[in-house]
Order: C-alpha cells, then sequence, then structure tokens
C-alpha cells in the first residue's frame, strides 16, 4: 500500500460562523471519497463539535483536515489545533458538559462516533484527533501522522513525503526540492516518484536512482528509512537536512544524513542500520521544524497517536519562513 504525499487543510475557527463551513467541508470531502450519507453525517456531527469545542475553550484556533488512503477506500481525519491555557479533559469527556451554553454533547460522545479518536492537552494548548472510516472499513488504523504546510499558503509545495507498506514492513520518504514553490515542488516529486516504484529497494541504489532522476531539477535534500518487522531493523540513508529521530518512552536517536543536494552533487550516502526498533517512534521532518524540540518536554505524548504528536511539533516548532512537514510513524507490524 502506496500513501502519497498531500499538503494538511487548514480551516481557521475564530467565529462561530465558521463552524459551519468547517462541518460543510469535511461533509463534502467525506461524501467525495466514497462515505454514504449515514457515515457522512457522523463526520459532519464531529466536525461540528470539534469546531465547536476550540471556539469554548480557545477562542481560536483551527481544523486540520486529511484525507487518509486505506486499503479498500478512504478515511477522514480531523485534528481540532489550539493553544489555549488550559483544557478540563475529564469535563469535556463527559456527555452534556458545556461551557457555551451549546447542547454539550460532549468528547465523549465524539469518541464512540469516530472509528480513532485521541487528545492531547496541556497549558500549551490542546490537539484533539478523530479519524473516522466508513461502516464497512474492518481494516485496523495505519498509525502514521502528517502535518505538512507551504510557505504562505501556497498551492504548491517543496516538501513531498511518501509512505508504503507491504507486508508488514514500512518504508518512509521525505524530499525537501530547494527552495520552495512549483519548481522546489518538481523536483520533489520527481523523487517520489522513482521512490514509490521500489520503496524496499536497496538503500544505495534507490537513492542513486532519485538522483538521477531528479538532474535537471532544482534538486533537494532526501531521507527515507526501510523498517522490517521480522529483523526488528530501521536502515536510515539521508543525503541533506532532513532531520530524523527514534524515539522510545525513555530516549531519544538522531539519525546522520551525509551533505550533499540530491539531484545535483553528493557522495554515495552509505546507509546506517538501526537495531531493536520495533514499539519506536520515527520523526522524520523538513528544515521548516525547528530541530531544538525534545518530546521529554511533553510529559506523555510520546504515547499518543502519531498524528497527535505530529501536530503538536508543528504548533509549537513551525519556522514560520518555508515549506514544513512533520512526519511521525509508528514502527509495528503494519498491515497493508
Amino acid at each position: 500500500m502506496n500513501i502519497r504525499s498531500s499538503l494538511t487543510q487548514v480551516l481557521p475557527i475564530e467565529d462561530s460562523s465558521q463552524i459551519g463551513y468547517a462541518r460543510r467541508t469535511a461533509q463534502q470531502l467525506a461524501e467525495r471519497h466514497g462515505f454514504d450519507e449515514r457515515d457522512a453525517g457522523r463526520v459532519a456531527l464531529v466536525a461540528t463539535e470539534l469546531a465547536s469545542n476550540i471556539l469554548k475553550h480557545a477562542s481560536h484556533g483551527e481544523m486540520h483536515l486529511r484525507v487518509l488512503p486505506r486499503p479498500d477506500g478512504f478515511g477522514i481525519e480531523m485534528l481540532a489545533v489550539d493553544r489555549a491555557q488550559g483544557f478540563d479533559l475529564e469535563a469535556c469527556l463527559a456527555d452534556g458538559f458545556s461551557t457555551g451554553g451549546t447542547q454539550g454533547i460532549g468528547l465523549g460522545s465524539i469518541s464512540r462516533q469516530a472509528e480513532v479518536f485521541d487528545v492531547y492537552a496541556d497549558n500549551r494548548g490542546a490537539v484533539l484527533l478523530a479519524r473516522l472510516y466508513p461502516r464497512a472499513d474492518r481494516a485496523p488504523d495505519i498509525r502514521f501522522g502528517v502535518s505538512q504546510h507551504s510557505l504562505h499558503n501556497d498551492p504548491a509545495c517543496g516538501d513531498v513525503w511518501h509512505l508504503a507498506y507491504e507486508d508488514g514492513n514500512i518504508s518512509a520518504l521525505i524530499i525537501d526540492g530547494l527552495g520552495h514553490g512549483e519548481e522546489a515542488e518538481r523536483a520533489g516529486f520527481a523523487g517520489a516518484e522513482t521512490f514509490a516504484l521500489t520503496p524496499f529497494a536497496e538503500p544505495v541504489m534507490l537513492m542513486e536512482d532519485m538522483h538521477r532522476d531528479m538532474i535537471g531539477s532544482r534538486g533537494g535534500a532526501v531521507a527515507f528509512t526501510q523498517f522490517n518487522a521480522l529483523r526488528d531493523t530501521l536502515t536510515f540513508a539521508g543525503v541533506g537536512n532532513i532531520g530524523a529521530s527514534l524515539i522510545s518512552a525513555d530516549k531519544s536517536r538522531g539519525l546522520a544524513s551525509h551533505p550533499g543536494i540530491v539531484g545535483v552533487q553528493y557522495r554515495k550516502a552509505r546507509p546506517f542500520d538501526y537495531a531493536h526498533v520495533n514499539g519506536h517512534l520515527l520523526i522524520m521532518y523538513s528544515d521548516g521544524l525547528q530541530s531544538r524540540w525534545n518530546l521529554q518536554d511533553y510529559p506523555g505524548l510520546v504515547h499518543r497517536h502519531p498524528a497527535v504528536i505530529a501536530s503538536v511539533l508543528h504548533r509549537d516548532f513551525c519556522r514560520g519562513r518555508d515549506d514544513v512537514t512533520v512526519l511521525v510513524v509508528a514502527l509495528e507490524a503494519a498491515h497493508g
């Protein structure tokens, strides 16, 4: 199964009129991707409550939307992201709770509507995740998360990512085309299309294939990982300034890249192997994200869903002067 790069759709939530827009946008997205009337109605209900929750507790924030490729169709991911000071999670999970004079169906009800529901909240703000799948979709959740945003909301993004799942193994890619805009995006897609053909190929040859097919473009920074579930190993190959870390509950390891620009000039990229990685998180990110983050500063975040982790890191460490991608993958035997 291949999951191809796509931008995060961001809807500002700053006044009550935007709740209806968020509801309609999410519902229409679901209907376009195979949800029937009942399931699209569930999406609309969850979107309404998540957007309302932002106004109740933070006065403003954002709704992030994403279509999730599935083995047999699509799902819808919604994240409510805010920077509120304080958030009474236990109270909000109780049905009937309301701070704004609304019906107050409670996030507990939302958690029952969604196939996946997760929350992280502290004094820096809250991120609430809901993933919804059609009722006929019984496949397990694919535990990855990505937050990708272009500079100044340009429709073209110089960052490109790709995920491949095969026989329990996982391969993940980020390319940051030089600069930003259409030419950077063209460079990124040239490499990603090559990667998608053989994402589990021998790493040195795979990097050389991407280099060959990116010649004539601006080139870019490239990093990819290959997780082998049977051997419990991760192989990492990187050229340029894509950041990557392996994270467990009590430690973090940075993954080292080589200097150069794929598609322009680089020395052969020797891959690095890491053992005993099952159960770890892989976090990869372009240089639109500051590198000084530390999950230890967020108690319990390492145990939250990868999509929540990606959104928290983007919210708190986006530089704001470049395209930015944060890709978080749970390293565990995968389906697909």
